[in-house]
């Protein structure tokens, strides 16, 4: 019976490769002027100029060769998602990470934006609504007491000498500004349980930056009682993506219409807009 036919699942169209003008991919030096303006826009008011964006980007490329292999829209826009939140990826600063991810709807790897603990502690002091944050990670050697109720109270006293072994917990302390606290701490084995459901749980910082992602964690879950920022959810969310393997699309980030500024790729001059790293990329290129 025509009711009890099975459906053909639709096919997912496989994104097509940049090309350039001569029929070959585009290289990464390519894409970026393709994008110029971007680019441009995506570093205003960030600390990072064009050089930079484009060292980090090569220097991640040649540390994580599986970032080769990735769709380079998807790439980029990992990168300019990064410049627009004012974090710069790798593991210097440790503010977030460019990570490979097999898509299985596209049949290939596409770079995800993966948010670090240095960088939640950023985007959460940028909010002006907190005058502190911070997080530790609790060793079976320390001396540890939590209380919770009317006033909570964290008493933290690390052994400082010999071994102080495994871990049993991470804990988080957000002092507000006006006065008051916020705490929030997790368990190793509920540490764990998120780490084991990341799809990046056997490659990148959690196996390179394991203390790193578990502060990371707590205060992730910690942001949910704090008054934190747009770019500082938007941060987040992209990270929770991350770490469930579904597509950020930061591919969406490139636009080839895009209105911004209008740049002469001889001279550097702007022709149309006030984005003076424009003219700074065009050199960097």
């Amino acid at each position: 019976m025509a009711g009890n036919a099975k459906k053909t699942p639709a096919k997912q169209p496989v994104p097509k490769k940049e090309k350039a003008a001569d029929g070959g991919q585009l290289t990464i030096k390519d894409l970026l002027r393709q994008n110029k303006n971007t680019i441009a826009q995506s570093l205003e008011n960030t600390p990072l100029t064009p050089e930079r964006l484009l060292n980090v980007c090569m220097t991640e490329i040649r540390k994580t060769p599986k970032l080769r292999e990735c769709s380079q829209a998807s790439l980029l826009g990992a990168v300019i998602q990064s410049a627009q939140l004012g974090l710069e990826p790798g593991s210097a600063l440790g503010h977030c990470y460019l990570i490979p991810f097999y898509n299985k709807k596209v049949g290939g790897l596409e770079c995800q934006f993966m948010l670090g603990y240095r960088g939640m502690l950023a985007l959460a002091r940028r909010s002006g609504a907190i005058v502190n944050i911070d997080a530790r990670v609790v060793f079976a050697a320390d001396e540890f007491d939590l209380l919770y109720g009317t006033e909570t109270r964290v008493i933290h006293k690390p052994r400082l000498n010999g071994d102080r072994g495994g871990v049993l917990g991470v804990y988080a302390v957000a002092q507000l500004q006006g006065g008051g606290s916020q705490v929030e701490y997790m368990t190793v084995e509920e540490i764990m349980k998120v780490r084991d459901s990341s799809k990046a749980k056997n490659d990148g910082p959690w196996q390179t930056h394991f203390e790193e992602m578990a502060k990371k964690t707590v205060v992730r879950r910690l942001f949910k009682y704090l008054p934190v920022s747009i770019e500082a959810l938007t941060a987040v969310g992209l990270d929770e993506r991350a770490d469930a393997g579904l597509s950020q699309h930061n591919e969406a980030l490139l636009r080839n219409d895009d209105g911004g500024v209008v740049v002469d790729m001889d001279t550097g001059e702007i022709i149309d807009g006030a984005v003076s790293s424009a003219a700074d990329l065009n050199k960097a290129l």
